[in-house]
């Protein structure tokens, strides 16, 4: 199942992570893929939002992985960038094993570089730069989890109102 949607705003991008936030439980993965400027960060950002995460939630580009506490209860956001690995081989060093099946939520901007490391169920979302504003984020739902996530994320009002495109 997939579900197209547009945002015309980095704020309404992070909205929409905020949403998606709220419902994600520990084990839970989100590969998200798009070009420099696509909303990956604003997404990510949302997402620990929603989640309740604490401190400023900024790209681990040079540090690769950041990983956040919940204010209250729930689980970690683990926030990972692959934006500087090189290969296959780069990425398996990282130890991102420990993150995708641990006890926290584990968000991977540039997730397509190791995506032969990817779970076979997850979350994807391809984030496309459509103009200065305008994005066009396709979440693709792998698995049965993540397909009663997106069913629960186009029933919430924030998404709802929303143009939606939903595929079987």
């Amino acid at each position: 199942m997939s579900i197209t949607l547009y945002t015309t705003s980095p704020e309404q991008t992070r909205s929409l992570g905020r949403s998606l936030g709220k419902l994600l439980q520990a084990g839970d993965i989100v590969c998200l893929q798009g070009d420099l400027g696509s909303g990956k960060t604003c997404m990510a950002q949302g997402i620990g939002s929603g989640m309740g995460v604490a401190g400023v939630i900024n790209s681990p580009t040079f540090v690769f992985v950041n990983e956040h506490a919940p204010v209250t209860r729930g689980p970690y956001f683990y926030h990972i960038d692959l934006y500087r690995i090189c290969d296959l081989t780069e990425a398996l060093t990282l130890g991102l094993e420990d993150y995708m099946y641990g006890d926290g939520v584990t968000v991977i901007e540039w997730a397509d570089r190791a995506k032969e490391m990817m779970p076979s169920n997850c979350l994807w979302v391809r984030l496309t730069y459509r103009d200065y504003t305008e994005r066009r984020l396709t979440l693709e739902a792998i698995g049965e989890r993540y397909i009663a996530l997106l069913q629960a994320l186009v029933q919430d009002p924030a998404v709802a109102s929303a143009q939606i495109e939903v595929s079987a």
